[in-house]
């Protein structure tokens, strides 16, 4: 009964709002027949921001992703092609100078023109330690580490307008993979004008923000958990966007989504544990796999999580394949390290990193319980109580849900709580420090083992823990600048930071994520991307 209710009432929600739930043809107020094209999605969580210098999640990564465009933009089959960029840039012979020349018909969503500088207007917002963002991935930019640590100031970073339509970059070192980062939601561009006007509202509403891709955000005003993506007219290619509006609503059990989606009033969601069973012989089922890792983070500035055996003592005492295997049950596999599988390869051998790295902090019983003897020993306890922030959806309970029963049976004399809040909240917490451990997902902006890594040095992007280690932050470095050109040695150089940050088990790594989902038949085009943002709406059509 209680399904039935929550499909009526979204039902009447779409007609009060005047929204076909899936349509190639409605009638305007006038009886008049339209052409339109909508479909409805669901989202796990709320949106949180549409400032794209301070999200930290991937739904809100998702809507930032469908209204903004960076110079390059992804498209089928995870390959980048040109966006804002109107042409290949050139690159200097030493592979550190690129020059873009913006689209000239590239406008805002306000009709102003998008200029060269609203990139470095963005690019040095997110190194700026007055901004607070600490983007870490800029550190590719010359001089970008510097700036973001408050040793030079923004104006040194390597990025400057030649003139309205020509941006340069000056890199720190070669980076092949420059075209994937720069389609990172970081990247995406701001309009430095907005942004200026707006001060701190800017990106808190719909009404905060311009766009210059595909969609804009409307309908939300910072709190609601159902929103719109309408077609942006003034986007250059809104000629190839077929799509009028998406509905996007929240949703944070996956048997609600089942349930809508068996209505035919969602037509695209997100599914995983036993709904994959239930689904996966239907021609409506889809998975693939993603470089998402699922992980706890401890805070290393409380007694308990400070200790480094406890910290080991609780990533090894949970079974991370019956996990997968039977809780989660989407194709998610075990992960033990930091870099997942498929996401970097042996320059000399064409190894995958996992199998020369090895396996860290796999699931042992025997082993947590001794780190758990030597945790009690160093904290002169015999008991200890933590709690694990989560997520209020319900992948991220049942997850937090399986760790607490494990460890409170592998280790006794550990309570261990649970807490799930809106992630929203999650986050805040994080940045605040006011949390014994956090369980998250972390999916990276390209495709290096580096992106991994340089996470948990000082001030990395997810360093929540506030872990420093001055030999791992050295490492990192290295990979990152004298070894950039020697591939050998700077793959080697990887494998010693992740067994530095594994030793320290200042991470917890738990799972490698898939993505299963639901399709309408009668959908085209949708983009499900391995890593980065998980959907792309922009090619999305109907039969």
């Amino acid at each position: 009964m209680k399904k039935s209710t929550k499909v009526t009432l979204s039902a009447l929600l779409l007609t009060t709002l005047g929204l076909a739930a899936c349509g190639n043809g409605s009638t305007d107020t006038t009886g008049n027949s339209t052409d339109t094209k909508s479909i409805t999605i669901t989202t796990f969580g709320e949106l949180t921001t549409l400032d794209s210098a301070v999200y930290d999640d991937v739904p809100t990564s998702d809507m930032i992703g469908q209204a903004f465009e960076g110079l390059y933009r992804v498209t089928g089959d995870n390959d980048i092609e040109l966006g804002m960029a109107e042409k290949d840039p050139t690159i200097s012979a030493d592979g550190l100078v690129y020059t873009f020349n913006i689209r000239p018909d590239a406008v805002w969503s306000d009709g102003n023109p998008v200029t060269a500088n609203d990139f470095v207007f963005t690019y040095r917002k997110l190194v700026d330690p007055k901004e607070a963002t600490g983007a870490q991935s800029v550190d590719v930019f010359k001089n970008g580490e510097k700036v973001r640590n408050g040793e030079l100031p923004v104006e040194e970073l390597g990025v400057k307008a030649i003139d309205d339509k020509t941006l340069e970059i000056t890199l720190e070192y070669p980076a092949p993979y420059l075209p994937k980062l720069l389609t990172g939601t970081r990247f995406l561009p701001q309009s430095e004008k907005v942004e200026k006007e707006q001060g701190d509202k800017y990106g808190t509403s719909s009404d905060t923000v311009v766009s210059n891709g595909p969609f804009t955000v409307q309908g939300w005003t910072g709190s609601e958990v159902e929103w719109q993506l309408v077609k942006n007219d003034k986007y250059w290619d809104a000629a190839n966007v077929a799509l009028d509006s998406v509905k996007v609503n929240v949703s944070k059990e996956v048997s609600t989504s089942v349930t809508l989606f068996d209505a035919g009033e969602v037509q695209y969601t997100a599914i995983s544990d036993q709904f994959v069973e239930q689904y996966q012989s239907q021609p409506t089922f889809h998975t693939q796999p993603k470089a998402l890792t699922g992980y706890m983070s401890y805070n290393v500035d409380r007694p308990t999580t400070g200790n480094v055996h406890f910290r080991r003592a609780l990533a090894m005492a949970f079974d991370k394949e019956a996990l997968v295997k039977n809780v989660l049950k989407d194709g998610s596999i075990a992960l033990n390290g930091i870099v997942p599988t498929d996401f970097g390869t042996n320059p000399t051998t064409g190894a995958d990193f996992r199998a020369d790295s090895g396996n860290y902090l796999a699931f042992n019983v025997a082993e947590a319980q001794k780190e758990w003897e030597l945790a009690k020993a160093d904290l002169g306890v015999s008991e200890v109580t933590v709690t694990l922030i989560t997520s209020d959806t319900g992948t991220s309970k049942l997850v937090g849900e399986y760790l607490q029963a494990q460890i409170q049976t592998n280790l006794p004399g550990v309570t261990f709580n649970l807490q799930p809040v809106p992630l929203k909240n999650r986050l805040e917490l994080q940045r605040a420090d006011d949390f014994d451990i956090f369980y998250g997902t972390w999916t990276p902006d390209y495709q290096d083992p580096v992106n991994f890594l340089q996470q948990y040095t000082t001030n990395g992007g997810i360093n929540f823990a506030n872990y420093s280690n001055p030999a791992y932050d050295e490492a990192v470095s290295q990979v990152q600048n004298n070894l950039a050109n020697d591939p050998s040695a700077r793959w080697n150089k990887m494998l010693e930071a992740e067994k530095i940050v594994m030793d320290d088990a200042i991470v917890a790594p738990i799972y490698q994520g898939a993505q299963s989902y639901l399709l309408a038949d009668n959908v085209t085009g949708l983009e499900v991307l391995p890593f980065g943002r998980s959907i792309n709406l922009r090619q999305v059509n109907l039969k």
